[in-house]
């Protein structure tokens, strides 16, 4: 009696727990399509699932109810051909109400910031495959020629690229849309390559970056990583390849491994431009709680110093550009970021093993110290002045 009766309240109590676990709905409007199916889908790393579906009445209106995911997780409304993506990342509500004619690119969206910013690139991708489609029929009907054709792809390729970089992947790496943006596809095919494109593998490193700091048990988080440390792996037996062939005697004499990237204003910053001075390299997150102290110690030996020759190239290794941006504003050294983050190839080539790291480099550029722990920093410089 006793082992039923418990038996009888753990069955009730997962009743419970069931009816109570948190769900958010999917809800709106799809007119002009009666008697079709709106399909539910889960858009999976392993590819798509459908959840749900409804036969569509007369006045088009559809809900769906789903138990909600602990991460951000991403979703399709389709019928037919046509197909709605958006993010659920609580227990909202998602409103969508279109027509089915024209769905896919004329619908509203309510229920998060990020479903707009993902409209905004689902409608540019849209709009780049119409391009593209427009380009391939006018080469197979002989209307321009099979040069201007690539070159013209080579074009709108490149400036879509660059514009999602800019404006979704590095302008906000830690958001659902920049996670998007890494997947979309022109005529199935990646427009990111996170295997084989140095510049691409950087978009993958920044937002893997962001997405572990952030959900570090997401198997999305896990996913991005893997992709982006065998991309890495794969461009670095590539260069090591190419090396295999260069004539040494073309190479310059450079005391150490050279590093360029672009300031808070956009200009390129090269390490071995340096020579002549003797140079504090450093390596940063600033987000890191213990960057304050570690700046303010820097601060103190180049007021001293700087008049004497010395100089202090500081490297960023954050995900989020608009923080290194502003913690980086009022600092007078040379303040650059590698949107590779903390799997920029830099981190294995200076043997990076915790930030920060400090090094430095004397007036013939050579690597002459490493002074983790900022100790004996001052001595070491004063020499070297």
């Amino acid at each position: 009696m006793v082992k039923n009766t418990i038996f009888f309240l753990l069955c009730t109590m997962l009743v419970v727990s069931c009816m109570h676990r948190p769900e958010f709905k999917v809800e709106g409007t799809i007119a002009g399509a009666e008697g079709k199916q709106a399909v539910f889908e889960l858009s999976d790393i392993d590819g798509i699932k459908e959840l749900d579906s409804v036969e569509l009445s007369a006045r088009g209106k559809f809900s769906f109810t789903h138990p909600r995911y602990e991460m951000p997780e991403f979703f399709r409304l389709r019928v037919d051909g046509q197909i709605i993506n958006f993010v659920v990342d609580s227990t909202e509500t998602v409103s969508i109400d279109c027509d089915y004619k024209d769905m896919s690119v004329n619908y509203s969206i309510t229920g998060s910031r990020e479903n707009e910013k993902i409209k905004e690139l689902s409608l540019l991708q849209i709009g780049m495959e119409n391009k593209v489609n427009e380009l391939m029929s006018m080469a197979a009907g002989r209307q321009i020629g099979l040069t201007l054709y690539e070159d013209t792809i080579s074009k709108l390729v490149k400036e879509y690229k660059d514009k999602v970089k800019m404006d979704y992947i590095f302008k906000a790496p830690n958001t659902a849309s920049a996670y998007f943006a890494l997947f979309q596809r022109i005529n199935g095919l990646l427009m990111f390559d996170p295997l084989n494109s140095k510049e691409d593998i950087k978009c993958f490193a920044a937002v893997a970056t962001s997405l572990i700091n952030k959900h570090p048990h997401s198997d999305r988080a896990k996913h991005l990583e893997n992709l982006t440390l065998k991309g890495m792996k794969n461009t670095r037996m590539k260069d090591m390849e190419q090396a295999a062939t260069i004539d040494m005697d073309e190479i310059g004499e450079v005391g150490i491994i050279d590093i360029s990237l672009k300031d808070k204003n956009g200009n390129m910053q090269t390490l071995s431009a340096l020579k002549g001075k003797v140079v504090i390299l450093d390596f940063i997150v600033y987000q890191t709680t213990v960057s304050v102290s570690h700046n303010l110690v820097l601060r103190e030996l180049y007021d001293k110093y700087k008049d004497k020759g010395l100089e202090i190239y500081q490297v960023s290794l954050d995900a989020d550009e608009h923080y290194w941006r502003q913690a980086s504003d009022n600092l007078p050294w040379i303040c650059v970021r590698d949107e590779a983050g903390i799997y920029s190839p830099l981190v294995e080539t200076y043997n990076i093993t915790e930030i920060p790291s400090v090094y430095v480099i004397n007036k013939a550029n050579e690597l002459v110290e490493r002074n983790d722990d900022m100790k004996g920093m001052e001595a070491a410089i004063g020499k070297l002045l």
